[in-house]
């Protein structure tokens, strides 16, 4: 989710180009030829020559016809076989959260004793001295749950002067000490938050662990907006992030959390203003499960924006339905095999409603926002859809992500409600060899298709591929090895590549203009080292990304 920046920063600077140069297409005549253009458009599949003026894509063809309409002044740069494509949409993704400096270290999660990771912690914590907010990340909750003691105590014997909070590897838990409890008011007597909870121990008292919301709290508490917070976030987008999404291909993303109140908008603008973006964005404002509906509802309202000549645009809503399987929060129809918590249920939990889900899309959908919701469990994803059915429109473009336990029962809904299953499919934790990892938790019948993306393909489901970056790997060649060898839940690389391209435009509302390599469209596109079309599909994953345009402009070369 993080990554220390200052140790790979010159390595970053180096390969980041966010203005034109030389070969940049802005304001001039430039014919890509002799290469092996895919399109993504069925009516042209492939091509030899883009020709391309002002960042407009003029003709699309063989490499004679796009020489011959090309002035004598055009700028002609042969591909020698190489194979170019369009730009790379990431629909879920956290480049922000993914580098922020606002996060001061990772734990090595191979570590499987929560006491051994004091070290790491008490080095932290003496290079970054004060009494402020020490923020880490990269712990696994089972670690936690197997720790002899009280997990909080671990972090008071560190020390008990300063709040610590570290968040979970997948960000669905946080780990805090004595202090961090004391800020929050959570005590013996604390009500679970909305979509949350706290963990307490024999005694009663809070143990440390926070579970999903309740631990979202806790870093809406720790990052309350200052100038400090708000130039570590540009920092780490401008010199970390932006240049990590170049070099992969990718030119345009769904930002899959914005944090309104942490002034993340804000940021995303400025950068905009300074003329630093090099992906269009689309931000998914944050649904907070505890606040009170039509305040949030109110505040949400007023920062939608939709220029569309603008790289950055506020039209989506990122919520949560549910949690995640491991921590046994994902929202089954079932009862859980083991009961972590204690809790009244044990077929986990909602961080907003079925109910509440379809008031924020009435509400919502008609000022102009797409939702974009968390639903992995069978049950979150089953009510997600009523949601969407009882309140939306033909005019929406809601899709659900993660989708890892999907009901059959639904599979027909997603075509039939035009609602856009994204998967993750880039981590190693979703080929078919880890299905059953989680059988102690759920049973083997549901665990027997996990992440069914050719299953509601063939329901006609629209598929987009997405990283959920950086909880998986950024590259999205390793999504697409993985997508077309992970039978038998696996789609055609022709499937997969529009699930990373015009898919992925069409939920972004940008289909006209990018997604496909088209006369009269944008020239956003990544050239290659190899086709990926004629390789064995094992190898699909060792792709270099050459060049990466947008808008005809040059925004990275290798």
């Amino acid at each position: 989710m993080l990554t220390i920046i200052a140790l790979i920063l010159m390595s970053i600077i180096a390969c980041k180009e966010k203005s034109p140069d030389n070969n940049s297409t802005s304001e001039m005549e430039t014919v890509y030829f002799d290469g092996k253009i895919y399109t993504v458009n069925p009516d042209q599949v492939w091509a030899e020559a883009i020709y391309i003026v002002d960042g407009i894509i003029e003709f699309v063809g063989t490499t004679a016809e796009a020489k011959e309409m090309a002035s004598e002044d055009a700028v002609l740069v042969d591909l020698d076989g190489k194979m170019l494509m369009p730009g790379i949409h990431d629909v879920h993704i956290h480049p922000l959260e993914a580098a922020s400096e606002n996060f001061k270290f990772i734990l090595n999660e191979q570590v499987i004793d929560a006491e051994n990771f004091a070290a790491e912690i008490i080095t932290a914590n003496n290079e970054n001295s004060g009494t402020g907010w020490l923020l880490g990340w990269g712990h696994s909750l089972e670690v936690l749950l197997e720790a002899q003691r009280a997990p909080k105590e671990i972090l008071d014997d560190i020390t008990s002067e300063r709040p610590i909070g570290i968040m979970e590897m997948t960000s669905h838990s946080l780990w805090c000490n004595s202090k961090a409890l004391e800020l929050l008011g959570y005590t013996s007597t604390s009500p679970n938050p909305t979509g949350g909870i706290i963990m307490k121990g024999l005694d009663g008292e809070p143990n440390g662990i926070l579970i999903d919301n309740a631990g979202e709290r806790l870093m809406e508490l720790a990052l309350s907006p200052s100038p400090q917070s708000m130039e570590n976030d540009y920092f780490g987008l401008t010199e970390y992030a932006l240049p990590e999404l170049a070099k992969h291909g990718i030119t345009s993303i769904s930002e899959a959390r914005t944090f309104w109140k942490r002034n993340q908008q804000d940021t995303w603008k400025k950068m905009e203003a300074d003329n630093e973006l090099t992906v269009r964005a689309n931000l998914g404002l944050w649904v907070y499960p505890a606040d009170e509906d039509a305040a949030q509802l109110a505040a949400i309202k007023a920062l939608y924006s939709n220029d569309p000549n603008s790289l950055l645009r506020i039209n989506q809503i990122k919520l949560y339905a549910d949690g995640i399987v491991h921590n046994t929060t994902a929202a089954m129809h079932d009862d859980y095999l083991v009961d972590y918590f204690q809790e009244a249920t044990n077929n986990g939990l909602n961080y907003i409603t079925e109910s509440r889900i379809a008031t924020y899309i009435s509400e919502l959908e008609s000022v102009g926002f797409d939702f974009h919701i968390h639903a992995l469990g069978n049950r979150a994803i089953h009510e997600a859809l009523n949601a969407i059915e009882q309140s939306g429109t033909s005019n929406g473009r809601h899709r659900l992500t993660h989708v890892e336990f999907v009901d059959p029962i639904d599979y027909s809904r997603f075509a039939q409600l035009n609602v856009t299953a994204d998967a993750q499919v880039a981590g190693s934790f979703t080929n078919p060899d880890h299905w059953h990892e989680n059988d102690y938790l759920v049973g083997t019948e549901v665990t027997n298709s996990i992440i069914p993306i050719k299953s509601l393909h063939e329901n006609n489901a629209r598929i987009t591929l997405s990283s959920d970056w950086d909880v998986s790997t950024l590259n999205p060649f390793v999504g697409m090895q993985n997508a077309v060898t992970r039978s038998p839940q696996n789609l055609s690389l022709e499937e997969v590549v529009k699930a990373y391209t015009i898919n992925g435009a069409y939920t972004m509302r940008q289909e006209t203009k990018v997604g496909s390599l088209e006369v009269g469209k944008e020239a956003d596109f990544v050239i290659l080292d190899r086709n990926i079309f004629e390789i064995a599909a094992d190898e699909i994953g060792k792709t270099v990304v050459l060049e990466t345009y947008l808008q005809g402009e040059r925004v990275y070369k290798r």
